[in-house]
């Protein structure tokens, strides 16, 4: 039986409608590289910016991506790779040095490729100087981190101030003997936690973010916003958070609820003050928009306060997780539209959405999603109202890589154990980028690299696909040709569910119609797109489909009848009709 689910059409006010003086974030793909694993242009094993730098072209020319941001590349001794940073301005020196960034960022202008990089402002490295100014209580320094003598129990025993556990598992307190006290790291105990009730924690973190815009970039990713603040101590103690009972692991962040270590009311503040810093620049220096993308799991309501309120900005790109936390293997058509429609409803009038599918944190999409639909949902992806944000190796349908317990070097994972480290290692996701057919799938001339590249890298490759007359890449390609249409920049937005596949409109007058059609069963389907949208042309033009249809891209097709296989997807574009 037909079922058909609510219809939402919306002239997209705040997601398009805007002419020749469109910022260039608001309709962009950004495409995040793992530095680690991109390109190695040195043949160590690791990657790295003049690797990326050779890249630029298949980025901008051939992929067509907007924007490229980077994880970090700041000088690091790698405990967590790169995001525990013992020099904010200065680069780690296997992936290169600051006059390699600096041309990076040149040939991204010349190719108009928008360069953002992490910003990482919760926690440095203990290895840093200011780390080690604050042991010794340097003037100025003294409360640069958080710090607490502990609590004496009655026989005389020192104990942690509080029972916060760290992402990583185990006591987010960390005892210094040089200093006698201990400090808080929400993450690995090598990462100390900035202390933001400091002024001039504040005004140095304000500094980096110049001193990188200095350097040509166009703005950045805010690595762990819930985090930045911690509930302030009354009477000299901090209270414990209560116990979740979802777990008797005492050592698993799943133990407590973290109601005093993250998305304190000053967050919000704090990201509002980082937005200021760029507008200023800006300001100052003229230029196109910078940017500020904030990476934060935490409820939606957080997430619209992210964007800016009361008359403040905030960052123009605060990730949506919604799909990517709530959508798996399984999921219906159904799923995905309550679990897109959510933010969408919630997105204040005058900001843009975002839809972010993966990420170096999260399997990859193809293993996460299933290989058979990693068209379908880079489709998606790209025909959202809105700006796209892709994980490296996703346009190529790159699938997670086994590493081992053995070879596991990701602290999520190594700090578990044998049985449990599949569930929290990300290193899966993280492996080498698969160039082509030769060593080391043409990341690297080293045989041996940080992570082993996949042992299918010469059955799925950018060379292979490239050369193929379908693959992944190419309807990747379409897709991102096609997002550069005002069809998709400023048409209309109206989607519906029917018999668990998800269809939608986008339409823009005396331009065109584009209509996706995306099929979540698990056997062939047949659509009439004239019983479900008023007014479409009778024939459509095939802009692109997955990989597993038989259509030829730019043939044409009845409106009456539209046929898909099992999850497969299915982009159409038509003349503009009127009641036809």
């Amino acid at each position: 039986m037909r079922q058909l689910v609510t219809v939402l059409a919306v002239i997209v006010a705040g997601i398009g409608l805007v002419g020749a003086d469109e910022h260039w974030w608001q309709h962009a793909n950004f495409y995040q590289i793992y530095p680690r694993s991109f390109m190695d242009s040195d043949g160590d094993g690791v990657g790295d910016l003049r690797g990326i730098q050779s890249k630029v072209s298949y980025l901008r020319q051939e992929l067509g991506v907007d924007a490229i941001w980077l994880s970090p590349i700041f000088k690091s001794p790698m405990a967590d790779f790169g995001y525990d940073i013992s020099d904010f301005k200065d680069i780690h020196h296997e992936f290169g040095t600051i006059d390699d960034l600096e041309s990076l960022a040149a040939e991204c202008k010349a190719q108009g490729l928008k360069l953002v990089l992490d910003f990482v402002p919760n926690h440095s490295s203990d290895e840093h100087a200011n780390f080690l100014k604050s042991v010794n209580r340097e003037a100025g320094y003294e409360d640069y981190y958080l710090w607490h003598p502990g609590k004496l129990l009655e026989n005389g025993t020192r104990v942690e101030p509080s029972n916060w556990i760290s992402v990583f598992r185990g006591s987010a307190w960390e005892w210094n003997e040089k200093r006698q006290e201990y400090y808080l790291h929400q993450f690995v105990k090598k990462q100390p936690d900035l202390n933001y009730r400091s002024e001039k924690v504040v005004q140095d973190m304000k500094d980096v973010l110049t001193f990188w815009l200095q350097k040509g970039v166009s703005g950045f990713r805010i690595d762990a916003v819930p985090y930045l603040f911690e509930l302030e101590m009354t009477d000299g103690q901090y209270p414990d958070e209560p116990e979740t009972g979802k777990t008797d692991d005492p050592t698993n962040p799943d133990y407590v609820e973290h109601i005093y270590t993250q998305n304190r009311e000053e967050t919000f503040d704090m990201m509002f003050q980082w937005r200021k810093v760029l507008d200023d620049y800006k300001a100052d220096h003229g230029g196109d928009d910078l940017i500020l993308m904030a990476e934060a799991y935490t409820p939606l309501t957080n997430i619209i306060r992210l964007f800016g309120e009361n008359g403040r900005a905030g960052a123009q790109i605060p990730f949506n997780f919604e799909v990517l936390s709530n959508i798996f293997k399984d999921s219906t058509a159904q799923d995905f539209y309550d679990n897109a429609m959510r933010f969408y409803k919630a997105l204040p009038s005058d900001q843009f959405a975002n839809w972010v599918l993966g990420n170096h944190d999260n399997k990859r999409l193809a293993s996460r999603l299933g290989v058979s639909r990693a068209d379908l949902y880079n489709i998606v992806l790209n025909t959202l109202p809105g700006i796209a944000v892709t994980y490296n190796g996703e346009e190529l349908a790159m699938e997670d890589v086994f590493i081992s317990w053995e070879d596991t070097v990701d602290p999520a994972g190594c700090n578990t154990n044998p049985k449990e480290f599949m569930k929290y290692t990300r290193d899966p996701t993280r492996t080498p980028f698969q160039w082509d057919d030769s060593v080391s799938a043409g990341f690297s001339t080293n045989s041996t690299t940080w992570l082993p590249v996949s042992p299918y890298y010469k059955q799925n490759n950018y060379k292979l696909q490239k050369a193929a007359p379908r693959s992944h890449l190419k309807i990747y390609k379409a897709l991102l040709r096609l997002r550069k249409q005002r069809t998709l920049c400023e048409g209309t937005f109206d989607m519906k569910v029917v018999d668990n596949m998800l269809i939608y409109k986008r339409e823009l007058a005396d331009v065109s119609t584009i209509v996706v059609v995306l099929n979540f069963n698990k056997n062939r389907r047949v659509v009439d797109l004239s019983t479900e949208f008023e007014g479409l042309p009778l024939e459509f033009q095939i802009i692109t489909s997955s990989m597993q249809t038989n259509y030829v891209d730019g043939s044409v097709v009845d409106r009456n009848s539209v046929e898909l296989p099992a999850d497969s997807g299915i982009v159409l574009e038509g003349s503009v009709a009127n009641g036809v």
